[in-house]
């Protein structure tokens, strides 16, 4: 699907360009599914490297996969968007507050400002 000649995402609708609320882009589903696949890929191939030093490639291939493959996607990628999508929420409504506690600042420092004098 395309807008205004650029590519969307698969998480982009046409109609408003921005995804709802709780749902992580695609680049953060992309870098949290690589920092789930990463490291039990890396312990995956290091424990076959000694436990099945003569396998052939494809043999030791298939089992990786079929360890990293499921535990990815029903543990380690859910707990981890969890964890980005609360980060992400903590942070908009911390920015939320320090927009309205600066809004209430300024319109506090403007009313109390005596007249006729210059800030």
């Amino acid at each position: 699907m395309q807008h205004d000649g650029h590519a969307l995402a698969a998480d982009e609708t046409d109609h408003q360009h921005h995804r709802p609320r709780g749902v992580a882009s695609v680049h953060t589903r992309a870098l949290v599914t690589w920092i789930a696949i990463f490291p039990l890929a890396a312990v995956g191939m290091a424990l076959l490297a000694r436990f099945a030093p003569d396998w052939p490639t494809t043999l030791r291939a298939l089992a990786l996969t079929a360890v990293v493959v499921p535990t990815t996607v029903y543990v380690t990628v859910p707990r981890l968007l969890a964890l980005a999508l609360s980060t992400s929420e903590r942070r908009r409504r911390r920015a939320a507050v320090l927009r309205t506690t600066a809004v209430h600042t300024t319109e506090s420092a403007h009313f109390s400002t005596p007249v006729g004098a210059t800030r």
